[in-house]
């Protein structure tokens, strides 16, 4: 076996493994494209050189076409060789013409080192089928072919190498015979690894861009015989123009077969201008025992159209399937480009590159299909301008794997590894721009020295590794760069006993992925990191970490990330001191680990101590470890050290470092620095320095169960997680750790949990203040649990900086609402509570950005209807503004009577001329004034010629119906008997028709006053007051001037127009036609005199309500009619004083306010009335078939219904005669069959007449019967309680003054009802102010209008109209009410919620609400009295009307 000797004592072996065989280098693609460089650089000096071959002998003389060669032609014009020829010596062949070996023929030298050489000036080819066998073929011609079939093989027929060179090996193993590569060798020696062992050496490594060296021939296994194969021959073409490569150019190594080694490949050059073809050119190593290593190729053609085949393989090894010989060499010169291919057959021995030429720099380096290459030479510089591109099982090593002592250089542009191996025996320098691995490996040994302990990677745009791709260094390693570092997923590892990243933009970790220092499994040789274990202080590099980021193995770090922007971890990154020095943000996704776990000291300060029965406490950190107690004996655990407020130190361990059965405290995991804190930590995984424990894993448990060592220790303490920081944020699955490790299970104590420090940078303030963590996750420093009788260690610590003032807590979060803070400090209790006699009333303490650093604590209203700064509301404020609630009240009723005051002087000087009543009488023979009459009667001009209207005078005929919208008046088709002589009865029906047409009302104004009834009622009354108007002024237009009187007849009557005449009550809810004679009749009996009426029927105005009571219409026509037999001033004196008890009467409590009518009656009128012949009675009338009932006076003669009684008894017996009458005609109309003969009529007297008549009326009303009366009760009954009519009470002038007082604090009330609304809600506002729409407001400026009127009548009505708007506004009132009460209910429920709410005591807080609105129903209730008052005042100015006295009545 041959060795390559040099300077070193020894000479180098390699080590390398199988991977994964492609199908062949031409259907190899690389993973990622390749990109050549211009850029050129030094080459270190070369430790080894071989010696150049000698120059060649000078040529012989140019043999003849024809004479030597058998030929036909010259050579210097066309010579052609026709015929087999075989030489027996060297041969130069020299001419200017062409050369052509035709088809078929075989022109061959089979001698070893045979050499045939063409030199021509013309065309070379080589015809198909056609042979050429030397040892050299050299050929320079213009253009040379060589078609299919054609061969120029020197396979095998290889001269000697070069002189001092061993590419034959020695002894008698069979090994194959070196030249590009190695000769493979079968040998396997014990202590010695695969690549430690190889046949013949490589050689003329400084000739493969001109390859003229022979191969070597293979060994033997015979001492006896050779069987080694010979080594290839040399091809050598210098063609200018055009080569055509069809054929087969070959000069591989000889075959050994099964007992020789195969001979190595020999040299070929090719240098053309242009090259097409796709021949075979090979220089590979010859089949053997062992195969030969490859030869050396070197093409220099500027144009290649074709890609004729290229091999530099080494030769198979029938003795070791699996080592084939070493690749040659294949240098393409345009590119300068160095191929090493192995075509796929797997090997151990190696390819050597020596030194790199710098002029020019080669551009790419291919080491692919399962070729080894070797950088042998120390202190070496591997350089091209383009890639280096290792594929497809290529393995690249530097230095000797034995001898770690030596720095080598890689620069390139791009190192792309795809299924390969880089191998690193000493230190690497690597510098490229885009590193990339695909299930590949580089494998860094530095050895034991440490002055090439450290490797350096940098690659400025880009490293990726995929695939379970792995960067491995048992010394230091850095890896530096400018772009990304992105391990993608898993199996991807960098790891190195000391690891330093930097530089980078970012860094990706992906999932499965794994950054790790120190190494995991580390050998007992490699370079292991220094732990400062027994200080108690901290290296001030956790600190104040150096800023160049440099591999310093002085440095506690193992681990560090320096200068990198963006770290993202999906994977693990690991080792035992973890730093992060000045990187922007890192984000821990869920999938992620940074952990120090179990990666600190075995033993430190806090180690744990041992019982003499092996029983351990644990170690000790931020918390004291655990008991280790066994029978009752018990030894402490691990004391605690380090700062809290700044920690850095390890975790301690079980302290027995010598035994296996040893467990290591947590490590140290530093983020940032004092000087450069790191922006923003965003975690969803984990972070952990935890200790180790026994219950780590369930295997660990059964080993330790299936252990017979004696020895139990306890867990480790949890380490250090040290953050610099500006902002962090854990996720609800994330977790800091920081714990300590359980016991053995055979009794160990617990650990001490371990120091996570938070040391926050630049905590913003106040405004400005935004905060530093968002915390969902777990921080855990907890101490681990004892095992048996054995304690748990106690608990580490978690802190965090200082916080400034109004800031308070780990995180520096604010100080809790209600609190503030004026010192710096993290402890919750220096947040003290706010003063409480600082928070007013209805306010509660709100929270500030930044927190609250001094007194007064911010605070705000609980709701937007309280007003800063006392939190009162708009009533509050208008309180308070004017002294308090009692002075506010005292002035406001001040301001009341003094207004009340004024308005009623204005009152008195606007409407005083028409409302001076006269003093009331208080006794017999009082004066009475008499300027208020309309009441006595309302035939208010006494001049009028009353006789002649009576004269003429024959029937009034009352309407029908109340005149409403669903009941309008209306008259019967059928006419009385008392008109029947003086009309025409059918125009007297189509009269009626138009009548009753004229009367009735449209469908919209029922319509109308039905919505405004809901909305309004006083609108509604007035709108129907007007409509009734309409229809009275229409029926009077009507009659008077568009009927032609076509039903009458008289003819003056039908041509004057003066037969009919429509008139109506004041209160327009009566309705009457009167007819006259026209003076043409000629009738004696007509018209009848006032005994041929009686009984006369007399109906009420009015239906007893507050806006229309009842009353008798005294107008000319009845006074002049009742003058016959009663005088005027009787009579206008009887119907004041009836109209005085009419009004006092109420609908609905008929029954009870009749019977002083009833009384007064019997008392006063009928007693008077009675010496002029005339009784009048009470009684009601069915006015229509809908059962409306009609209420008036039944007059009648005295004479005629009961025989003359004595002056004691004035009127029992008419009234007798009456009731029987009226009983028998009540019951005869029971029936129900009323139709148009039931008419109120009053007519002439005859003989049968009397009882018609009686069955015109309903009944008479009498104290027996009066409880038999119907009364309909609707919804405004309970009103009637509240505004009725009542008897006069004098002092107007007082009333009018309390009623303008009350008028006012109404007002006032109202205004302020809606502040105290407006305070709880603006909807409120709304809600009283429309439901119902403004009845709040409006009787305001009605009681305004009433009081300051013109006239008593007009004063009453309008006094009415506001007593009703008073009482529509309870509604508005009570909507007031409900919100109110649900604002009180809903702020008792929420103020339960808000513990600082006070109410406001000062009788006005929430509990208070009703004042305002029970208030407003007292006034109005008051202002409904006094109404009453004011309105019976106007209306009733002769007070001695409600006299008893019957001589003081009948003599005012």
């Amino acid at each position: 076996m041959a060795r390559f000797h040099s300077r070193l004592l020894h000479f180098f072996t390699f080590f390398c493994t199988t991977f994964v065989i492609c199908l062949s280098s031409s259907s190899i693609e690389s993973d990622f494209w390749i990109t050549d460089s211009d850029s050129e650089g030094l080459l270190f000096h070369q430790d080894y050189s071989p010696p150049a071959p000698p120059p060649p002998p000078p040529h012989a003389p140019s043999v003849s076409c024809t004479d030597d060669l058998g030929g036909v032609g010259s050579l210097d014009s066309t010579c052609k060789i026709v015929a087999d020829l075989n030489l027996t010596r060297d041969v130069y062949i020299a001419g200017k013409g062409n050369f052509y070996i035709l088809p078929g023929v075989r022109f061959h030298c089979p001698i070893l080192g045979c050499s045939i050489t063409l030199n021509i000036s013309g065309n070379f080819s080589l015809g198909e089928n056609s042979t050429i066998v030397a040892g050299t073929f050299e050929l320079a011609a213009y253009n040379a072919s060589f078609f299919n079939g054609s061969a120029v093989n020197t396979t095998g027929w290889a001269g000697d190498p070069p002189p001092q060179t061993s590419g034959t090996p020695q002894g008698v193993e069979g090994a194959g015979g070196g030249h590009g590569g190695r000769g493979a060798s079968c040998l396997v020696e014990e202590g010695k690894l695969p690549e430690d062992v190889w046949g013949g050496d490589a050689y003329s490594w400084s000739s493969l861009q001109n390859p003229s060296s022979y191969g070597s021939k293979g060994g033997s296994t015979s001492k006896e015989v050779d069987y080694g194969g010979g080594g290839g021959g040399r091809v050598r073409m210098d063609i200018k123009e055009f080569l055509d490569v069809n054929g087969s150019l070959l000069a591989e190594g000889g075959d050994g077969g099964s007992k020789g080694g195969g001979g190595s490949g020999g040299s070929v050059y090719i240098k053309a201008h242009k090259m097409t073809g796709g021949g075979r050119i090979s220089a590979s190593g010859g089949n053997g025992f062992a195969g030969g290593g490859g030869g050396r190729v070197a093409v220099d053609v500027f144009s290649r159209h074709d890609e004729p085949t290229i091999y530099v393989h080494g030769g198979i090894s029938r003795g070791c399937s699996k080592n084939a010989g070493a690749a040659g060499t294949l240098y393409d010169a345009v590119p300068r480009s160095l191929n090493v291919n192995n075509y796929n057959l797997s090997t151990d021995t190696e390819t050597l590159l020596l030194e790199f030429p710098y002029q020019p720099l080669w551009t790419n380096v291919y080491i692919r299909n399962c070729a080894r290459a070797s950088v042998p030479l120390l202190w070496s510089r591997v350089q091209v301008q383009g890639q280096i591109s290792l594929l497809c099982g290529g393995v690249l090593s530097f230095g000797l794997a034995h001898y770690a002592t030596s720095e080598f250089e890689l620069l390139a542009e791009e190192l792309l590894m795809s299924d390969s191996i880089i191998k690193v025996y000493g230190a690497l320098r690597m510098t490229v721009k885009i590193f990339l691995m695909w299930n590949s490996k580089m494998l860094i040994d530095g050895g034991e020295d440490s002055t090439v302990a450290t490797s350096w990677l940098e690659a400025s745009n880009l490293v990726v590794l995929k695939e379970s791709s792995v960067i491995q260094s048992n010394a230091n390693l850095g890896v530096h760069g400018q772009g990304l570092l992105n391990l993608s997923g898993s199996g991807d590892k960098i790891q190195a006993q000391r690891l330093v990243l930097s530089l980078f933009y970012s860094i990706h970790v992906g999932p499965g992925s794994v950054l790790r220092g120190p190494l995991e499994d580390a050998s007992s040789y490699a370079i292991t990191p220094k732990l400062y274990c027994e200080l108690q202080d901290c290296p001030i590099e956790l600190l104040h970490p150096p800023e160049d980021c440099n591999v310093n193995s002085s440095l506690s770090f193992t681990l560090q990330i320096c200068r990198v922007e963006d770290i993202t971890v999906e994977g693990l990154i690991k080792g035992s001191v973890v730093h992060f020095h000045r990187a922007r943000t890192i984000s821990v996704q869920s999938s992620g680990i940074i952990s120090a776990s179990g990666m600190g000291c075995i033993g430190g300060v806090g180690k744990g101590n041992f019982l003499d029965n092996g029983i351990g406490s644990g170690g000790g950190h931020g918390g004291k470890g655990g008991l280790g107690c066994y029978n009752s004996s018990c030894v402490g655990g691990g004391n605690s050290y380090g700062n809290s407020k700044l920690p850095c130190e390890l975790g301690s361990g079980s302290g027995n470092e010598s035994s296996a059965d040893s467990i290591a405290g947590g490590g140290i995991i530093v983020m940032g620095s004092v000087e450069h804190p790191l922006s923003s930590l965003s975690v969803e995984g984990s972070v952990r320095a935890d200790g180790e424990g026994f219950a780590e894993t369930v295997w660990q448990y059964e080993n330790f169960l299936s252990n017979v060592s004696s020895i139990a220790p306890g867990g480790g303490s949890g380490g250090t997680v040290l953050l610099f920081l500006h902002t962090m944020t854990l996720g609800e699955s994330a977790i800091l750790s920081s714990v300590g490790g359980y016991g053995s299970p055979k009794g160990g104590g617990g650990g001490g949990g371990g120091r996570i420090h938070f040391h926050w940078s630049n905590i913003p303030t106040g405004d400005v203040y935004q905060p530093i963590a968002r915390v969902k996750g777990s921080i855990y420093a907890r101490g681990g649990l004892g095992r048996d009788e054995s304690g748990s260690g106690e608990n580490g610590t978690v802190t965090g900086k200082a916080c400034p003032k109004g800031l308070y807590g780990t995180f520096c979060v604010e100080c809790p609402v209600g609190t503030y803070k004026n010192v710096s400090g993290s402890d919750s209790s220096l947040c003290q509570p706010c003063p409480a006699w600082e928070l007013p009333h209805r306010a509660i303490y709100i929270a500030v950005r930044g927190g609250i650093a001094e007194t007064p604590c911010p605070y705000k209203c609980i709701s937007d209807r309280y007003h800063m700064p006392n939190c009162y509301t708009a009533l509050e404020e208008l309180i308070y503004t004017f002294g308090g609630p009692w002075l506010f009240c005292l002035l406001l009723v001040g301001l009341l009577i003094l207004l009340a005051l004024v308005l009623s002087v204005a009152r008195m000087k606007f409407v005083g001329v028409d409302e001076l009543p006269g003093p009331a009488p208080t006794q017999h023979g009082s004066q009475i004034d008499h300027s208020f009459p309309f009441l006595e009667s309302l035939n208010e001009v006494l001049e009028t010629n009353r006789v002649e209207e009576s004269q003429s005078h024959v029937h009034r005929m009352y309407f029908m119906g109340p005149n409403t919208f669903s009941e309008p008046w209306h008259l019967p088709h059928t006419p009385p008997e008392e008109i029947k002589e003086i009309v025409y009865e059918g125009a007297y029906n189509m009269f009626v028709d138009e009548i009753n047409a004229i009367a009735a009302y449209q469908w919209w104004e029922g319509a109308i006053y039905t919505i405004l009834s809901i909305l309004a009622y006083p609108l509604a009354w007035s709108w129907q007051q007007w409509r009734r108007r309409m229809r009275l002024q229409r029926l009077r237009e009507f009659v008077r001037s568009e009927y032609d009187h076509a039903c009458l007849r008289s003819c003056r009557s039908r041509a004057l127009y003066e037969g009919l005449k429509v008139s109506a009550t004041s209160d327009l809810m009566l309705a009457y036609m009167d007819f006259f004679l026209g003076g043409d009749e000629k009738r004696t009996d007509l018209p009848p005199r006032l005994p041929q009426r009686f009984p006369m029927v007399i109906i009420f105005g009015g239906d007893g309500s507050y806006m229309a009571p009842f009353s008798l219409q005294n107008d000319n026509i009845l006074t002049s009619l009742m003058s016959q037999l009663v005088p005027p001033t009787t009579w206008y004196r009887l119907v004041a004083g009836l109209n005085a008890q009419l009004r006092l009467v109420r609908r609905g409590q008929l029954r009870v306010t009749f019977r002083p009518v009833l009384r007064w009656l019997e008392t006063h009128a009928n007693p008077a009335l009675r010496i002029y012949g005339v009784f009048i009675g009470l009684a009601w009338f069915q006015a229509a078939p809908n059962g409306y009932h009609q209420y008036g006076l039944l007059v009648s003669s005295v004479e005629e219904e009961s025989e003359p009684v004595s002056s004691g008894n004035t009127d029992g017996g008419v009234q007798t005669a009456l009731l029987s009458s009226v009983r028998t005609t009540y019951m005869q109309n029971q029936s129900g069959h009323l139709g148009e003969d039931v008419l109120l009529t009053e007519g002439h007297e005859s003989s049968d007449g009397f009882a018609r008549r009686r069955r015109s009326y309903g009944s008479l009303i009498d104290t027996n019967n009066l409880q038999m009366l119907e009364e309909k009760r609707d919804m405004f009954y309970l009103l009637s309680f509240i505004v009725h009519n009542t008897k006069p009470v004098g002092h107007q002038d007082l009333v009018g003054l309390v009623i303008s007082m009350l008028l006012l604090g109404d007002f006032s009330l109202v205004l302020l009802t809606f502040l105290l609304l407006y305070s709880i809600s603006l909807l409120d506002v709304f809600l009283v102010l429309f439901i119902l729409p403004l009845g709040v407001l409006l009787p305001f400026p009605a009681g305004i209008n009433a009081l300051f009127s013109h006239g008593p009548r007009r004063s009453a009505g309008l006094a009415r109209f506001y007593a009703l708007w008073n009482i529509t506004s309870l509604v508005n009132v009570g909507v007031a009410f409900l919100c109110g009460y649900i604002h009180y209910k809903s702020q008792s429920s929420s103020s339960k919620q808000i513990p600082n709410l006070q109410p406001w005591n000062i009788n006005m807080d929430e509990s208070e609400w009703w004042i305002f609105p029970a208030g407003l129903v007292l006034c109005k209730l008051f202002q409904s009295q006094l109404i009453n008052w004011h309105v019976a005042n106007l209306e009733i100015q002769d007070r001695s009307l409600y006299s008893n006295d019957f001589d003081l009545f009948w003599q005012s």
